[in-house]
């Protein structure tokens, strides 16, 4: 479920030190209901590589980033050049010091992000390519049940002109194809493993 703005925007993430330059592009729930200390259950999920594409069950998805990949490669889209520490400056080097000073937490083993931080109740991941520079925030957060559950915001920094249309050429496919494949998958991987959860 695609929530508000204001559901992102309104807590006192510390994301939001770094990110001043962004948008705010999707705010989405999480299918991972559990307890107040089960987001690194859930950052390692997303990093050990479990929603990849062999998990994912939608024929669109798939099609969908076989596509994307393939114009990367003709148009040079995601070469090095065009990624983190090359065309764009990590956001590590904005993190105050304290931040700085926390464990990272992994890179995902499936898509191209890399670990910021990561805290009690959020990490952060960035990528960059020709298009954009993007963050991805997984916040931990409290439902209404008396539990708790992840959200998902995405932040972007479109590369000029051409960024700015791709990602407006995009979203379409992303709310239809994408994220709805991305979060049964989640979804299914977190039901899962909660007998694992359980035993610590």
């Amino acid at each position: 479920m695609r929530l508000p703005s204001t559901a992102h925007t309104s807590r006192p993430w510390r994301i939001h030190e770094v990110t001043g330059d962004f948008h705010l592009e999707d705010v989405w729930v999480l299918p991972t209901p559990g307890g107040p200390d089960d987001l690194h259950h859930l950052v390692r999920q997303i990093t050990n590589g479990r929603n990849d594409k062999t998990t994912i069950d939608s024929p669109a998805y798939r099609a969908l980033f076989a596509i994307r990949w393939k114009l990367g490669r003709w148009f040079g889209w995601d070469t090095p050049r065009a990624g983190v520490g090359a065309r764009v400056r990590t956001l590590r080097d904005r993190l105050p010091a304290d931040l700085r000073e926390v464990p990272r937490g992994s890179d995902p083993q499936s898509v191209p992000f890399s670990s910021l931080y990561q805290l009690h109740d959020e990490w952060a991941a960035e990528m960059a390519n020709r298009t954009v520079h993007a963050v991805m925030h997984i916040g931990w957060v409290p439902d209404e049940s008396g539990g708790y559950r992840s959200q998902m915001a995405v932040l972007v920094k479109p590369n000029g002109a051409f960024g700015t249309l791709y990602m407006a050429a995009i979203r379409p496919f992303r709310y239809v194809g994408v994220y709805p494949a991305l979060f049964r998958a989640i979804g299914r991987r977190w039901q899962a493993s909660a007998d694992e959860r359980r035993r610590g």
